[in-house]
């Protein structure tokens, strides 16, 4: 019996995958900016802008982020045709399929277990993403098929007849990484709720269990509503509102914002009128939403950026999918949209931009997000007031070029420190170099380490190594050359470099975006040569 074929989508050239170098990231800190002073105890400063090719960015990225980003957004373009139109259309879908898909892998690879990715497209390739995402997500951590409206005007009006009704909303596809995922309710402010009131905290059920000393008050019957502990928490909770907020926020605005915030829900005690000790009752002006999201705004107006999102789309996204100081990415970065939410909300992000608008664009919002002088998006719904920072970082140039005779050799770009950070990624080693081991370049274990050279190494340097190791530790020498039998160095173990490595990736490919032109050229399958026309066959 033949095994059955599974259910998969196919396209001209799917066979092909790029071999991908993992970059090493070279901060330039001229670009790195943070805020002169801590605004708050909560400011980040470790958020990472990266300007490079999205693809080799995340392969970069995966030695330090696999399995920790909480939340992935990406508005990746929605293959409109401008750039394929030189190209058959089967074609032009191959290529946007192959290119979606190679970034797909590497986002799934970083996603945590408990995490979350939000893909927004359009109708001309969402049915294709659709079963792409099955594929490499699975069908069963599909979530949902969210509606967001589309910001564009309808002129239809002037017309008689149209050839088809104006597109009105884009979708964003929700995918788990683990089919067990569960979501919490998302919910939105209802202005027609009812708003937040207090009410006594004490109550007629008699617990004297419940009956304790606060605002130096102890009732003698009956009980108070919470715990002691609870109770003393609440009644803190409410002097650092009254502390630090009450002068600009109203307790249901700060309730609100923590919610927000944190994902939490704050209870609060205070001694009312006639010394009487109340609770907060909190707004009942939240209601349960669906995966129609036609009340949020999506373009943004922020910036000049012609398809920026707005802020009120992440904000909603990031709310739902993270808790402070989670990692947020988005390798699609565009004006920076994902990065300012996320900043504004006290979540790590990292973006991810080839485009000039990196600098032009990025940079300059982002600075302002962290001086306080931005007052654009949701800055003004969560009363954000600058602080925190980011590192910019650009991708090494490739570890390996040719020389003047065609043979690969080590980049000339490449300083000691440099080869060493690369060849241990290459290796699967952290990086972390020794202070006073000159051999440790890092290590995998505790007790196996790496050593970079380009030194051409002598028996007698082995050796030296050899013992310097010692019994129970291994260590791997990558090295130009070397003489000498390597197995008379039992914790050792050699190998040449670049000759290693020479087969493991596509070395001197800078470029993996959606130009056509840098796209890999797939060979013709025996049967589809027709498919192509007579031109193809010349």
């Amino acid at each position: 019996m033949s095994k059955k074929q599974k259910l998969e989508l196919t396209w001209i050239g799917k066979e092909m995958r790029s071999k991908l170098e993992p970059r090493i990231l070279l901060e330039d800190r001229e670009k790195s900016y943070h805020a002169a002073h801590r605004v708050t105890d909560h400011d980040l400063f470790d958020n990472r802008l990266i300007f490079g090719d999205n693809l080799l960015a995340l392969k970069a990225l995966e030695q330090e982020f696999s399995g920790k980003l909480k939340c992935i957004y990406i508005d990746p373009p929605f293959n409109t045709g401008s750039a394929f139109e030189h190209y058959d259309d089967g074609i032009e879908h191959s290529l946007w399929l192959a290119v979606m898909r190679d970034r797909l892998e590497c986002l799934r690879q970083l996603l945590a277990n408990d995490g979350l990715i939000f893909v927004q497209i359009d109708y001309r390739e969402g049915a294709r993403l659709k079963v792409l995402m099955d594929e490499i997500f699975g069908s069963s951590c599909f979530k949902n098929e969210i509606v967001v409206r589309r910001g564009t005007k309808n002129v239809q009006s002037q017309f008689e007849t149209i050839d088809a009704l104006s597109t009105g909303h884009d979708t964003v596809y929700l995918y788990a990484k683990s089919p067990d995922a569960r979501l919490p309710k998302l919910q939105a402010l209802n202005e027609e709720g009812e708003p937040g009131k207090w009410d006594t905290f004490w109550r007629g059920t008699d617990r004297p269990t419940m009956r304790y000393e606060i605002f130096g008050i102890k009732p003698e019957t009956g009980q108070w509503r919470w715990s002691e502990e609870r109770g003393h928490k609440t009644k803190k909770n409410y002097e650092i509102y009254v502390e630090e907020y009450a002068h600009s926020l109203s307790l249901d605005e700060y309730y609100g914002l923590k919610k927000q915030e944190l994902g939490i829900e704050l209870d609060f005690i205070r001694l009312g009128p006639e010394n009487t000790v109340q609770y907060y009752v909190s707004p009942r002006n939240y209601k349960i939403l669906s995966d129609v999201w036609m009340d949020v705004r999506t373009s943004g107006k922020v910036t000049d950026f012609s398809h920026e999102k707005h802020e009120e789309l992440l904000e909603r996204i990031i709310r739902w999918s993270t808790s402070a100081g989670d990692w947020v990415l988005d390798s699609f970065a565009g004006s920076g949209s994902t990065g300012a939410a996320a900043h504004k909300m006290g979540r790590r992000w990292i973006m991810v931009e080839l485009g000039k608008h990196c600098h032009t664009h990025i940079i300059p919002r982002m600075k302002k997000i962290i001086d306080g002088t931005d007052d654009g998006g949701i800055t003004g719904t969560l009363k954000w007031k600058g602080g925190g920072g980011f590192r910019y970082y650009r991708l090494a140039p490739s570890l390996l070029e040719k020389d003047k005779w065609g043979n690969w050799v080590i980049n000339k770009a490449y300083n000691p420190a440099m080869l060493a950070e690369a060849v241990c990624k290459l290796e699967g080693f952290s990086y972390v170099p020794s202070d006073s081991v000159y051999w440790q370049h890092g290590h995998s274990t505790e007790r196996d380490f790496i050593y970079v050279t380009t030194q051409n190494l002598s028996h007698d340097q082995l050796q030296a190594l050899s013992d310097e190791v010692e019994e129970g530790r291994s260590l791997l020498v990558m090295c130009s050359a070397f003489r000498g039998k390597p197995d008379k160095y039992p914790n050792l173990t050699i190998k040449k470099i670049p000759k290693t490595v020479l087969t493991r990736c596509e070395w001197g490919h800078d470029d993996y975006s959606l130009k056509i032109e840098n796209l890999p050229k797939a060979p013709i399958p025996p049967g589809q040569m027709e498919l192509l026309g007579e031109e193809a066959k010349s």
